[in-house]
């Protein structure tokens, strides 16, 4: 018979990178370092370490309301260790919680929130944690944190999406942004066009594309060839790629100065180089430039 149980499972984004710039016996080195200071934390905070998977690390809570603080205190604990790292081995975390009930087997633990809270955690962009909503409900969220819904989102392995919410563990994050709606540039609200069976549209200025899932992968970029193109300065040739990938739609930065993404509804703005997010119902994409600057081409996006 299953324990109702919380599953952690936070990993490595950019660990790939690490083993081909450095080999396999440096890389392995670096990444077990902090997988054993991951192990380390969780364990302080009340958590008990299933096992180690290559990048990353299993463990199980009790209770949803210690997982939720020991993820909050392990980003924010990380976000200060981060850049001591150098350029070679940085890797930012981004890990994935889910409830349910858990087999255990020989120490070693199985069920459908073990699968969950690992698709999530592939699923999420650096730095970033998302849990199900079985985690966030009736839950209370320690000061200087949020959560914000993401809505239903397809997992690999699973017929049904899952509710998805985002944990918000920033410390300088205004409130606000988690009640107001994000601006977004006139004449640009919902389109009323047909778009039934689209996944992706994209608008830029009086440029706008629907594209489908099996049209993807596409680039957006400055060169003629990209499938959205972004006549801009501050946008590289390639910029950035989006894929269809287990239900979702995934960002690339591929740009030689990164791209800036934020969802309708708030929350902390994601920067990425070289790095990938999933996109989710609206928002707003700044190529090159943060969004700060007025000068930024920015994409609208809509996942249907």
């Amino acid at each position: 018979m299953g324990v109702q149980s919380t599953v952690v499972f936070a990993d490595l984004f950019g660990s790939t990178g690490v083993f081909e710039s450095l080999g396999n016996a440096k890389a392995t080195e670096a990444v077990t370092q902090v997988t054993t200071w991951l192990a380390e934390k969780f364990q302080l905070n009340g958590g008990r370490v299933v096992k180690f998977l290559g990048d990353g690390v299993l463990v199980t809570f009790k209770e949803n309301q210690n997982a939720v603080d020991a993820v909050v205190d392990v980003q924010r604990a990380y976000e200060k260790r981060l850049p001591h790292s150098t350029s070679d081995v940085y890797m930012p975390l981004r890990i994935g919680v889910a409830r349910g009930d858990v087999e255990m087997v020989d120490d070693d633990c199985y069920g459908d929130a073990v699968n969950i809270a690992a698709r999530l955690s592939e699923l999420t962009g650096p730095h970033q944690i998302w849990a199900n909503s079985e985690v966030v409900a009736g839950g209370k969220l320690s000061p200087g944190t949020r959560s914000r819904l993401l809505g239903p989102i397809h997992v690999r392995g699973r017929a049904e999406p899952c509710t998805v919410y985002q944990i918000e563990w920033q410390e300088d994050i205004d409130s606000e942004f988690f009640t107001v709606q994000a601006p977004f540039a006139d004449g640009l609200e919902d389109p009323k066009i047909d778009v039934l069976g689209c996944h992706l549209e994209l608008a830029w200025l009086d440029q706008r594309k629907i594209f489908r899932a099996f049209e993807l992968p596409i680039y957006i970029g400055r060169i003629r060839q990209a499938e959205f193109v972004v006549s801009d300065p501050h946008v590289s040739r390639k910029h950035a790629r989006l894929d269809w990938r287990n239900g979702s739609v995934i960002l690339t930065d591929v740009s030689s100065y990164g791209c800036w993404v934020r969802f309708a509804g708030g929350g902390a703005n994601l920067s990425l180089r070289h790095e990938e997010c999933v996109l989710h119902g609206q928002g707003e994409i700044a190529l090159g430039t943060p969004f700060g600057d007025l000068s930024a081409p920015v994409i609208t996006f809509w996942v249907r």
